[in-house]
């Protein structure tokens, strides 16, 4: 399958929506998304959740969201969504099914939003040149732009703090956000700071970390 990442904008201001499988700035409701994430699964080469590849958890929709029903204002709800899909895209490409899918198992099932959350909130950040949509229909999958990863990182440590907040999260899941936040930290100083040759090693030691967390997951 080729990847096509380009901006590429068509007739309107939001460019085409789910055409011919291109990389495009539109993003469609539809009404039952039953895709799966069909991304590049995580920590490969690259600037953001270990080459933007990989993400965190949960935000609004017609139930609980972070730190439970009721928890905060409306408008302090859809800045939750907004940081959790932000750090879920952070770690890789995925569809709109799958960010759903995703929030419900990182909080044990306490909370699933709804596509009526979800999707809206991907068309802002598409809106934003944040993440761009590649493919059409049930298999359009989101990815950060540039732009959105150096948004993410900014917010890491808000994102964090919103997906460690969440009611149900288990004691593990905790710890490997924790672990995650700490190391976007790391990455993001040999994306602004590091040497060529810098830089090339640590992709060496991150191409081999992502093959032994293959590894642990195939054990």
């Amino acid at each position: 399958m080729h990847d096509h990442r380009h901006d590429q904008r068509g007739s309107g201001p939001r460019g085409p929506r789910f055409g011919g499988g291109r990389a495009h700035h539109g993003v469609g409701f539809p009404g039952r998304d039953r895709g799966e994430h069909g991304g590049r699964g995580g920590f490969g080469p690259g600037p953001m959740g270990f080459g933007g590849r990989g993400g965190f958890g949960p935000g609004m929709g017609f139930g609980p969201g972070f730190g439970g029903p009721g928890f905060g204002r409306e408008r302090r709800r859809r800045g939750d969504v907004r940081l959790a899909i932000l750090g879920l895209l952070a770690e890789g490409p995925q569809n709109g099914y799958a960010v759903i899918k995703t929030i419900a198992e990182r909080t044990g099932g306490a909370w699933k939003p709804s596509p009526g959350s979800v999707y809206p909130t991907l068309q802002q950040l598409v809106d934003e040149d944040l993440v761009v949509s590649t493919g059409d229909g049930r298999k359009t999958l989101f990815e950060l732009t540039d732009a959105g990863r150096a948004e993410a990182e900014a917010k890491a440590d808000e994102i964090a703090a919103a997906w460690e907040s969440t009611p149900g999260m288990p004691d593990s899941q905790r710890e490997f956000v924790e672990a995650l936040r700490k190391t976007m930290g790391v990455l993001h100083m040999y994306r602004t700071s590091a040497t060529d040759e810098q830089v090339k090693a640590a992709s060496a030691k991150v191409d081999q970390l992502r093959k032994d967390l293959l590894q642990i997951l195939a054990d």
